[in-house]
């Protein structure tokens, strides 16, 4: 099936990392997924599963969803798989050690919120551009003989070729039968719904992979792979993970949502720019304190809607501001008079903000010291360029404040 949405793949590549398989050769054209969409008469089933191991869902894990979101934009059919049977042994990629099998019960409710939290990002409305499905539907009803068929289509050796088998084999720690059945499961998942594309994550591709042989081992036409990068959290160093305190969820509320992405390390700006919103990256401001601000604007209206993102912009700028009594400007102070790498005991000093480098420094250890509302207490913290801090609010106590600039 081809489309006005299809004739500029745009789309498609915008924030994706790999294609797979990606044969261009004349011979192979069922082998391109430009080729597939272009000459597909029908629209194309599209495939993101999703196990409801927990009740919250961050914008790491958004980033799929939007891809699939295009998809239903130029005219193809969603299938969201909830595994909630595969969900009841766990997915082992990058896991250290076996994951706790949860109930029934548990999975069921946090399907619903996982669901609930999807709406903005997933057109639920248009028929024919989603389909929901749970892989019980089908995996419950396997009997031993067919288990035992999909168990026969993998070697142990390909098993603990995957990342995180052959991590816990070297390191002697336990590997649990049932474990080899999630990718198979996986895979059998693609079988079921006729999927000729996955979507997932970078680590998911031997997940992906197993999809495609399965598919070949029932005669269906098998799969493409397209994968996603995985986010960097909030800190700019480890992945986005509520457990690391680096993530923004999707239930946040506008403020909370607003204020720490409009923190993003500048190091990050341009890949959050790419795989969270729609914004021409040939467009962005650039300083970037004005791209963090439009960044944290355009994310947050897509959750909570353009005027809350707004209220919640102004109500950030009064929590910055917090003892501004007079409600005038904030004095400006040029960095271009600080030589870099600097600390920023001296930058307090340099600035007026304190009288001397050493009360600089005794602010810090006081926590009297905020950068954008947030308190520093490293009295060694150094800044590598005016890059770090061009736009940004350095304050003392409640009533001193300087805004940065270059």
């Amino acid at each position: 099936m081809s489309s006005d949405s299809d004739k500029n793949f745009d789309w498609l590549h915008r924030g994706t990392s790999e294609i797979f398989p990606d044969r261009q050769d004349s011979n192979s054209s069922n082998e391109n997924l430009i080729e597939r969409i272009s000459q597909s008469k029908k629209p194309l089933r599209v495939k993101l599963g999703i196990d409801p191991t927990g009740t919250d869902i961050h914008l790491g894990h958004s980033i799929p969803f939007r891809k699939l979101r295009a998809f239903q934009d130029a005219g193809h059919t969603a299938v969201v798989i909830i595994g909630d049977f595969t969900a009841q042994i766990g997915d082992p990629t990058g896991k250290s050690d076996v994951r706790r099998q949860l109930t029934s019960e548990e999975v069921k409710a946090n399907a619903q919120s996982y669901l609930d939290q999807l709406r903005p990002i997933l057109d639920f409305d248009t028929p024919g551009r989603l389909e929901i499905r749970y892989n019980s539907e089908w995996l419950s009803k396997l009997d031993l003989a067919q288990i035992q068929g999909l168990l026969a289509t993998m070697t142990v050796g390909q098993m603990l070729a995957k990342e995180g088998f052959a991590e816990r084999y070297k390191q002697e720690k336990p590997i649990f039968l049932h474990e080899f059945l999630y990718p198979l499961m996986q895979g059998y998942d693609s079988v079921a719904i006729e999927a000729d594309v996955e979507l997932g994550g970078t680590d998911q591709k031997f997940n992906i992979a197993v999809g495609r042989d399965l598919q070949r081992h029932f005669s269906k036409t098998p799969q493409f792979g397209l994968l996603l990068p995985i986010l960097l959290g909030t800190d700019g160093v480890q992945k986005m993970s509520k457990s690391l305190g680096n993530y923004v969820g999707l239930r946040e509320d506008a403020l909370s949502m607003y204020s720490k992405l409009e923190k993003t390390p500048d190091t990050l700006l341009n890949d959050y720019f790419e795989l969270l919103t729609d914004i021409d990256l040939k467009q962005l401001p650039d300083n970037p304190r004005e791209a963090q601000k439009l960044l944290a604007i355009e994310v947050t209206s897509q959750f909570h809607g353009k005027d809350s993102a707004l209220q919640a912009q102004q109500t950030a700028s009064q929590i910055v501001l917090e003892g501004n009594t007079t409600g005038g400007d904030i004095a400006e102070y040029s960095l271009s008079e600080v030589e870099f790498p600097a600390k920023l005991f001296y930058i307090l000093g340099a600035s007026g903000l304190c009288k001397s480098s050493g009360e600089g420094r005794r602010q810090i250890q006081g926590g009297a010291v905020r950068l954008e509302g947030d308190r520093l207490n490293d009295v060694n913290l150094s800044f590598d360029s005016p890059d770090d801090l061009a736009g940004k609010v350095l304050q003392v106590g409640k009533k001193k404040f300087v805004r940065l600039i270059t």
